[in-house]
C-alpha cells in the first residue's frame, strides 16, 4: 500500500494489520492507540495530519520562532527610543514651532558721526510686508490665492512673490519681506487684510536715513555716500554664510562703505521674543522675552564740514570747464586721519535705504560717469609727474645724484629714432633735484631713472623697488571697501603679458609717472604725506572711535605706523624743499598767495591719444609744521596747474580760515 494510509486502520482481533509503516514512532502511536479501543471499545480514527504538525514543530523551530519575535521586539523598541530620546527634542521642537514662535527683537542700530560728533545717520520707522512659509496654507491653491493677492496690494509680479518663496522657502518659520518701506496708510490696510491671508504679516522695524551736512534747497551734496555706503537686502548667498550668525531673511545689512566695513559693531545683537500662535500664525500670548543691544556708534575721523566744502569747490571748478569726474583727498600727515573724501559724480545712498526700485537703480548703472565708483580708493590712473617725488628721492639714497647735481635740460633726450621731449619747448636750462620738482623737468628725470649716454641712471628694477617701497602695487589698507593696489610695471611682467623686451623708452615713461604704471589717489596722498612728515607713513583710516551705548565707553582706534625712515631724513627734506620751490618759484604758484606756507607737486598724466590728460595736483599745509595733505584728481583735466591746483588752493584758504 506504500506509505499513504486511510484516515480510519483496519483492524484485526490481533490487533493492527502491521508491516505497513516504516517509521517506528508511527507504529508505535497506533499501538497505544489500539490499547485504548480496546480498553474502551472505540474505534479511534489515526489523523495523519495531527501526526504530521505535531511531529513537525520541533524544538529547533520552537527557538527560530522566539527568536524572531524577540529581534522583532528588540527593533520596535529600539525605534521607540530613537523616536523618545535621540529624536525626541527635535520632533518636539517641530510640534511646538506648530505653536510656539521665536521672533527677533531688531537691535537698533549704531550711529556714525563725524569726528565733531555730528550725527550723519539715523534710524527711522518703517513697515514691510512680510511672509512666514509655515503658515501659509499647505494646498497649492490656498498658497496661489496668497501670491495673487499680495501682488495685487504691492503691484509686484506674482513670479517675483512666487521666486521669493522658492529662494528663501527653507527658512520656513522666519519671515520673507516681499515689499520694503511701505506708508503707514498702505501697512495698515494690509494689516486689516492680513486676517484673511495666513502666512501674511506687517513687520515694523527701521531704516537708515543719511544725513547729508552741507546740502541746501537747490542742490544736495552727496559725497559722504561713498564713504558712509548703504544698508541693502541680504542676498541668498550672504543668508547662508550669516544665518548661523543670527542673520534673518528679512535683514538688511552694510552692502558698501563705513555701514559694509564696521557692520558687526553697528548691528548690535537681536532680543529675542516667544509668543504662542494660532492655527493662521497670529500672535496669542508672550511666552517670554529677551531685551536687545543695540549696536555701537562709529564716530569718523572726517570732518563734515570740510568734506562739504571740498565737494562744493570740486563741483564748482568742473563746472567752469564742463567736467565731471574727479576725486579730492585731505589727510592728517601725522596721523593717517582722513578729513576728507570726495568721489564725483557721487550718489544719494538714501535711494537704497529701504530697497531701490529698479528706475532709479538703472539710472546709476548706466550712467556713463559711473556715480556708484569710489574713485579715490577705486580708480587707478597714470600718476603723471607726481611720481618724480619717489624716482627723486630714490636717486638721492641711491647716490645716483646728490643736491648739488645738475642736469642740462634742452627740451628732452634722443635715443636713435625716438625723442622723449621736456614738457616746455627748449627745456629747462641746468636743473637740480629741487628745480626739477618745482618746475616738472622731464629730462632730470630721464637721467636718474635710466641714464643717458655716459650718465648711469637708477634702472627699471630700483625704480620698481623704490616705487614698491613707497606703497604703490599694494594696499594703504584704508578701512573703506572697494580699494584697488594700482599696477607697478616690470621687466618680467611685460616679457609674460606683451611678449616683449623692456626698452630704455619704458624706463624713461616709467621715470616720468607714464606708460603702465597705475596708481590710486588715495596712493598719491599717501606719498606726499611721507614727504610732508620725514619719510614716515600712517595707515590711512577713517574710524576715529568706537562708542559702546550701554556704558557710554568710547575706544579710540590707534594710530598706526605703515613705514618709516624710508630714506634718508636729509633726503627727505630736500624733496620737501623742492615742493616748497613749486609754490615759491615754480608751477604751483597759486598757493604762495594763501595767508600760510605751504608745499606742491603738479601732475599731468597721458592716458588716451584722443583725450586730454588727468589733471593731478598734491600739496601740504603749513610748510613748517604739516597738518594736512590734499590731493587733487581731475579726469581729462589737461594739465595739475591749470586745473585741479586751483581747487586745491581755495580748499586750503577755507581751511586756513576755519582750522588754523
Amino acid at each position: 500500500m506504500g506509505s499513504s494510509l486511510d484516515p480510519f486502520m483496519p483492524y484485526s482481533d490481533k490487533g493492527p494489520i502491521r508491516g505497513t509503516f516504516k517509521n517506528n514512532k508511527s507504529q508505535e502511536w497506533i499501538e497505544n492507540s489500539f490499547e485504548f479501543q480496546k480498553q474502551t471499545g472505540k474505534q479511534v480514527p489515526i489523523s495523519y495530519t495531527k501526526r504530521h504538525i505535531g511531529g513537525s514543530f520541533s524544538k529547533k523551530h520552537y527557538y527560530y520562532t522566539a527568536s524572531s519575535f524577540t529581534l522583532l521586539l528588540f527593533f520596535l523598541l529600539l525605534r521607540v527610543f530613537s523616536l523618545q530620546i535621540v529624536e525626541g527634542k527635535n520632533y518636539a521642537d517641530r510640534a511646538d514651532n506648530n505653536r510656539v514662535r521665536n521672533l527677533p527683537i531688531i537691535a537698533e542700530r549704531g550711529t556714525i558721526m563725524d569726528r565733531f560728533g555730528i550725527a550723519l545717520t539715523k534710524n527711522v520707522p518703517n513697515f514691510s510686508l512680510a511672509i512666514t512659509p509655515q503658515d501659509l496654507p499647505r494646498d497649492t491653491e490656498g498658497r496661489e490665492k496668497i501670491v495673487k493677492k499680495l501682488a495685487e496690494i504691492t503691484d509686484q509680479e506674482e513670479t517675483f512673490i512666487r521666486e521669493q518663496l522658492k529662494i528663501y522657502g527653507g527658512y520656513s518659520y522666519e519671515s520673507i519681506v516681499i515689499a520694503e518701506d511701505l506708508d503707514y496708510e498702505t501697512a495698515i490696510s494690509i494689516q486689516i487684510e492680513a486676517g484673511s491671508l495666513p502666512g501674511v504679516n506687517i513687520q515694523r522695524g527701521s531704516k537708515r536715513f543719511y544725513i547729508h551736512p552741507g546740502s541746501i534747497k537747490e542742490e544736495n551734496f552727496t559725497s559722504l555716500s561713498h564713504v558712509l555706503g548703504y544698508n541693502g537686502k541680504l542676498s541668498p548667498d550672504e543668508l547662508k554664510e550669516r544665518y548661523k550668525k543670527g542673520y534673518l531673511p528679512s535683514d538688511s545689512i552694510g552692502k558698501a562703505g563705513i555701514e559694509k566695513q564696521y557692520e558687526e559693531a553697528l548691528r548690535g545683537t537681536y532680543g529675542k521674543k516667544q509668543i504662542e500662535v494660532n492655527a493662521r500664525g497670529r500672535e496669542q500670548l508672550i511666552l517670554s522675552q529677551e531685551s536687545p543691544e543695540p549696536g555701537k556708534h562709529i564716530k569718523l575721523t572726517i570732518d563734515a564740514q570740510a568734506q562739504f566744502e571740498l565737494e562744493k569747490i570740486l563741483k564748482k571748478h568742473l563746472a567752469k570747464k564742463g567736467l565731471s569726474n574727479a576725486a579730492a583727498i585731505a589727510i592728517n600727515p601725522q596721523n593717517g586721519e582722513i578729513i576728507s573724501l570726495v568721489s564725483l559724480p557721487a550718489y544719494d545712498n538714501n535711494d537704497f535705504s529701504g530697497g531701490i526700485d529698479q528706475k532709479t537703480y538703472n539710472k546709476y548703472i548706466t550712467d556713463d560717469n559711473r556715480p556708484l565708483f569710489n574713485r579715490t580708493v577705486g580708480g587707478i590712473y597714470p600718476s603723471g609727474s607726481t611720481i618724480k617725488l619717489v624716482v627723486a628721492l630714490a636717486g638721492l639714497q641711491e647716490g645716483v645724484i646728490t643736491p648739488a647735481t645738475k642736469i642740462l635740460s634742452n627740451g628732452g633726450v634722443r635715443v636713435s629714432q625716438w625723442f622723449f621731449p621736456d614738457w616746455q619747448d627748449g627745456g629747462h636750462g641746468l636743473t637740480d633735484v629741487r628745480s626739477s620738482l618745482a618746475n616738472s623737468v622731464n629730462t632730470f628725470y630721464y637721467y636718474i631713472g635710466g641714464g643717458y649716454q655716459d650718465f648711469e641712471g637708477l634702472g627699471v628694477d630700483k625704480i620698481v623697488r623704490y616705487l614698491k617701497l613707497f606703497g604703490l602695487g599694494d594696499y594703504t589698507g584704508i578701512d573703506l571697501p572697494g580699494e584697488r593696489r594700482g599696477f607697478v610695471p616690470s621687466k618680467a611682467w611685460k616679457q609674460e603679458k606683451k611678449n616683449e623686451r623692456w626698452y630704455i623708452g619704458d624706463t624713461y615713461n616709467l621715470s616720468i609717472g607714464q606708460g603702465d604704471l597705475l596708481v590710486t589717489p588715495l596712493q598719491i596722498a599717501s606719498i606726499t604725506a611721507a614727504v610732508a612728515n620725514e619719510g614716515q607713513t600712517f595707515k590711512p583710516k577713517l574710524k576715529y572711535s568706537e562708542i559702546d551705548v550701554k556704558t557710554n565707553k568710547e575706544t579710540i582706534t590707534k594710530k598706526e605706523v605703515l613705514k618709516k625712515d624710508l630714506v634718508d631724513k636729509e633726503y627727505v627734506s630736500v624733496a620737501k624743499e623742492g615742493m616748497r620751490d613749486c609754490v615759491t618759484l615754480g608751477s604751483c604758484r597759486r598757493l604762495s598767495l594763501l595767508s600760510f606756507s605751504a608745499g606742491g607737486k603738479t601732475g599731468t598724466a597721458q592716458w588716451n591719444s584722443k583725450a586730454e590728460p588727468h589733471a593731478w595736483f598734491t600739496s601740504f599745509a603749513p610748510y613748517e609744521n604739516p597738518q594736512i595733505v590734499v590731493t587733487i584728481l581731475v579726469e581729462e583735466g589737461e594739465g595739475g596747474s591749470l586745473t585741479a591746483a586751483p581747487i586745491a588752493y581755495e580748499f586750503l584758504r577755507w581751511w586756513g580760515k576755519y582750522r588754523l
